[in-house]
């Protein structure tokens, strides 16, 4: 059987040889809890712990003492969102966010508004981007929060969020951003972009599943949340639970290497893109880029192929490991809301795939899959009567369609 080609980089990636590396005593030797502060297995998971803040600290230019631990972006986005209107309820009630944040942010607001909480959500340009006068518009005395992500998971598209979080910080309001994709695959910032709080996930940037993190920036201004879980009050009283060692460890050295490779891994990300998008644009036409081809994450390419049904080429390329949206809501039936709200209409919307590439992709492989695309598409397009006229010079706004 023909080993799959993995181009799904930004729903998960491969952990890293060296991240194993570096967990795997703390599963079988080095296994204390951190909070058991009477003995030396304790104490040695406490110090890896400590050891792990500073290091996921220095990739975002944060301090260790403003990583809070969580099991992933999903619980961070909770906390934070949550976590604000329940501390900042006596200011006001309002939240600024976008149509096209991920669902962690859109279902969260969903569940505020079922508590009175007035969420205003922002559509993004044909391209998915935000702009500051966007955000300042829709300020109001009462907002305590702007959500805006850093860079789109479905389309790669990446936000002037230093811009934004100036904007925030001059009204006097928390601006939290969903930096899952960003974070280790374009320089991050938390304080020259002007960031309060900040979610990341191991498992985007070559780290174990189930653990992350959220930055809560302790001055200027000095963020508060209210607990989401309570019992033992640990992560200083923010997150209660006994910390996931092996998989802090895991984040940590994930983020040591990021920080240490980021050129290098952007630089191959982006070459492999371009590779990609070459030999298809050269063999197919009606191709077209969703998202911001100026400013987007190295190694994320959504392409919506005309006159084919995005689930059927999927169908059609069973070697390749794509996807037609965010891994969240891929068994969802529906265009994915991110291009729905960007205007894209629902027949390029439905053809729409992902590509992901990474660390560990080819160059091989980015033109075996290549050429896949082209035959799977060339041969769904042969069977579609709509691109046939189209081939025949038939301007489709003229048919009429009754007659058919």
């Amino acid at each position: 059987m023909t080993t799959p080609i993995y181009l799904d980089y930004q729903a998960t990636t491969p952990v890293d040889p060296r991240v194993l590396e570096t967990m795997l005593p703390y599963f079988q030797n080095a296994y204390g809890n951190a909070a058991s502060r009477s003995h030396a297995f304790g104490w040695e998971a406490e110090k890896a712990v400590d050891a792990a803040r500073g290091q996921i600290a220095s990739l975002i230019g944060a301090s260790p003492k403003e990583i809070v631990f969580t099991s992933g972006s999903t619980e961070a986005i909770n906390l934070a969102l949550k976590g604000v209107v329940e501390m900042y309820a006596s200011k006001g009630k309002h939240i600024i966010t976008s149509e096209a944040e991920h669902k962690a942010v859109l279902d969260t607001c969903k569940h505020l508004e079922k508590h009175g909480v007035e969420v205003t959500y922002l559509a993004p340009d044909s391209k998915g981007r935000h702009t500051v006068e966007q955000v300042a518009a829709a300020m109001r005395d009462d907002t305590i929060l702007v959500a805006i992500m850093w860079a789109n998971n479905e389309i790669g598209t990446i936000n002037p969020v230093r811009e934004i979080g100036a904007l925030c910080h001059d009204m006097g309001t928390l601006f939290f951003c969903d930096a899952t994709q960003a974070v280790g695959k374009v320089p991050v910032d938390v304080q020259a972009d002007n960031i309060d709080l900040l979610c990341m996930s191991a498992h985007k940037i070559y780290g174990p599943k189930g653990v992350g993190c959220l930055y809560v920036r302790r001055r200027n201004p000095r963020v508060r949340l209210v607990a989401q879980m309570d019992g033992g009050g640990h992560e200083r009283g923010m997150r209660s639970g006994t910390l996931n060692v092996p998989g802090i460890v895991g984040l940590a050295r994930a983020c040591e290497l990021c920080e240490q490779e980021l050129e290098q891994d952007a630089a191959h990300a982006i070459a492999l893109r371009a590779r990609f998008e070459k030999k298809v644009f050269a063999a197919l036409d009606h191709v077209h880029v969703n998202g911001d081809e100026e400013h987007r994450l190295p190694g994320c390419s959504n392409l919506s192929f005309a006159y084919v049904e995005g689930e059927s080429l999927i169908m059609g390329i069973p070697n390749l490991a794509v996807s037609s949206g965010s891994a969240c809501t891929s068994a969802s039936l529906e265009p994915s809301h991110v291009l729905q709200a960007m205007g894209v209409g629902d027949e390029l919307a439905h053809s729409s795939i992902r590509f992901g590439f990474g660390r560990f992709t080819t160059e091989d492989e980015v033109d075996r899959a290549a050429d896949q695309v082209i035959s799977a598409v060339n041969k769904l397009r042969d069977l579609s009567p709509l691109y046939e006229m189209v081939k025949e010079g038939i301007d489709l706004s003229t048919v009429n369609w009754t007659a058919h």
